[in-house]
């Protein structure tokens, strides 16, 4: 009974989520609930802070109706991702919009120190963005392998982590409600709950920074995998590529396309002085002709892996997450154009394969998205509602 009704509070409050400001008819025609269950579920959400009552709207027969949406006021959702080099810390309210995000290099990269740093940056949001706010709890996402279930960073070996209790380090720092979560499958999460739609049918999240992984859903269902393991694409071999992995291996994909061998092969190429990844981005997104180039081949690889992964999996979309996507002209395209010789599957690259839906957000999004992931699941969930 209980499962019944937090699926049943859920449906309602996703409702809510989609549509905006929604009758409580609209309500019960979208979930199929009867008008006396959709009244005892607003009543519920109403009452824990997640749902406000709007002005009375006059309808063209009938009683006015009160319209119902989210209360965006009341309530803060917290989002760490943890990267290779730095942290990026955020807020977000419950339709998932960044209030306010801060990213910072790793003071070290030892887990005490960032869970330290992370919980130092995150008081800083609150106290100058959200000092009036309820924060409901903090969501945490990183590469990596993430064993969601146990809040564990099984391995990561560019951080050299292995088997680092985050959630609970942090839960102690913090005091407040932690989930933790790869990024990919995070940013699957966020794409679902708040980007495309068609997502939520089927779909592929491919993460390529110095980290490279993948995630895939389909109906109600992001694949985990035992252990959460799920989505190591780390090491497929690619094409045109002898480039060394620390798996002692040659040619892998993160090997081949990591921020880290764009910096270093940049610095070569004598396009910038000392590898730095920020620095041959910028010169690309300003047109710099080489800068460019490196990009489009390094778009080339990705393109690769994306057409296996189309194959593979059949997604209705396949969302690459790339800062270069985002700000180098021709990336998407040429991915987009290696996907379509490539893929056996892919009809139509141009709309099957499409970037992420928040640029310049993509990173405090996905920490945030694995936290109201676990509210839109489940709003009647203990350690949520008693933060109201």
């Amino acid at each position: 009974m209980t499962g019944r009704r937090s699926a049943s509070a859920s449906a309602v409050l996703r409702v809510v989520l989609d549509e905006g400001a929604t009758a409580r008819s609209t309500i019960a025609r979208r979930t199929g609930l009867s008008a006396a269950a959709v009244t005892g579920h607003v009543a519920e959400l109403l009452r824990r802070g997640f749902l406000v009552e709007l002005p009375e709207v006059a309808g063209a027969v009938g009683r006015p109706s009160v319209p119902l949406d989210l209360d965006t006021e009341r309530f803060v959702v917290c989002g760490a991702h943890v990267a290779v080099d730095h942290l990026t810390v955020g807020l977000l309210d419950l339709r998932g919009k960044v209030l306010a995000q801060l990213e910072a290099p790793h003071h070290g990269a030892e887990p005490a120190v960032q869970v330290a740093q992370i919980a130092e940056l995150l008081d800083d949001l609150l106290v100058g963005h959200a000092p009036e706010r309820t924060p409901l709890g903090l969501g945490v996402a990183t590469g990596g392998w993430v064993d969601e279930a146990s809040g564990t960073v099984v391995e990561h070996g560019l951080l050299g982590w292995h088997g680092v209790p985050l959630r609970d380090l942090l839960t102690e720092v913090t005091g407040l409600d932690v989930r933790v979560d790869g990024h990919s499958r995070a940013l699957i999460h966020a794409e679902r709950l708040l980007g495309q739609p068609r997502a939520r049918r089927s779909v592929v999240q491919l993460f390529t920074g110095n980290v490279v992984d993948a995630a895939f859903a389909t109906g109600d269902t992001v694949h985990h995998g035992p252990r959460s393991a799920a989505g190591a694409v780390a090491h497929l071999r690619v094409d045109d590529s002898e480039e060394p992995c620390r798996c002692g291996r040659s040619g892998c994909l993160e090997a081949t396309v990591s921020e880290r061998t764009i910096a270093r092969k940049a610095a070569e190429a004598h396009i910038i002085e000392e590898p730095d990844f920020t620095e041959v981005l910028h010169l690309a997104k300003s047109g710099n002709k080489s800068a460019v180039a490196l990009f489009h081949e390094r778009a080339r690889i990705i393109g690769q892996a994306a057409a296996l992964l189309f194959d593979v999996l059949n997604p209705e979309i396949l969302i690459v997450l790339d800062q270069s996507v985002r700000d180098v002209e021709g990336c998407l395209s040429t991915i987009r154009d290696e996907v379509s010789q490539r893929s056996w599957i892919c009809q139509d690259a141009e709309k099957n394969v499409v970037a992420s839906s928040f640029p310049g957000t993509e990173l405090a999004t996905a920490g945030g998205a694995v936290m109201l992931n676990a509210l839109y699941d489940d709003p009647l969930f203990t350690d949520l509602a008693d933060a109201s």
